[in-house]
Order: C-alpha cells, then sequence, then structure tokens
C-alpha cells in the first residue's frame, strides 16, 4: 500500500518541518518513506501503514512542533492526506469589523 502526504502548505514553516514529519513517520511505522520537496511517500504493509493511522501521525507531529492550531490533515482522493493551513477565527472577525 502507498499513501501520499502533501505537505506543500507546510513549505513556510521550513524544509526542516517536512523532514521532520517524514522522520517521524518513518520511526514510528518503519515504513519506507520518501520525502520528495512537498510531498511525503509511504510505502508498506496495509496493516501498518492505513490513511487512518498516517492521519493520527501526522496530527501528532503537528501537536508536537506545536502547528496544531495553524495546519490541519485533511483527506485527499483514495490515498492521499493534505496538511492545509487553518483558516484562524480572529482574521475572519478582523475583517468583518471593517465593513
Amino acid at each position: 500500500m502507498e499513501i501520499t502526504i502533501d505537505a506543500s502548505e507546510l513549505k513556510d514553516e521550513g524544509k526542516e518541518v517536512i523532514q521532520g514529519l517524514a522522520d517521524f513517520v518513518e520511526l514510528k511505522t518503519g515504513a519506507e518513506v520518501k520525502n520528495e520537496s512537498n510531498q511525503i511517500t509511504i510505502k508498506g504493509e496495509e496493516a501498518v501503514i492505513s490513511k487512518k493511522y498516517m492521519r493520527v501521525l501526522s496530527r501528532k507531529y503537528l501537536h508536537k512542533r506545536e502547528l496544531k492550531d495553524f495546519y490541519r490533515v485533511i483527506s485527499g482522493n483514495e490515498s492521499t492526506l493534505k496538511i492545509k493551513e487553518r483558516k484562524i477565527y480572529e482574521d475572519y472577525i478582523q475583517s468583518s469589523k471593517d465593513f
């Protein structure tokens, strides 16, 4: 089984964050992990790397790096997860006051 994590929105935090996520997933699963610029590809047995487990690991890593308040992990197509930037509620309030 192969799962891809699209971490292109994390590039603003630096390449070391994306590499750290790849290392974290490899450490926790023992699966083969490739980091290709902004995409992390995980290959392994289906029992070890389910999509749900990869989402949990990605969220744990974001929490560990104190980025959970700014990014979220959402599902893409069948074998893809995306890390997207959160829309902060304060920004919404500030922009609505301008009107």
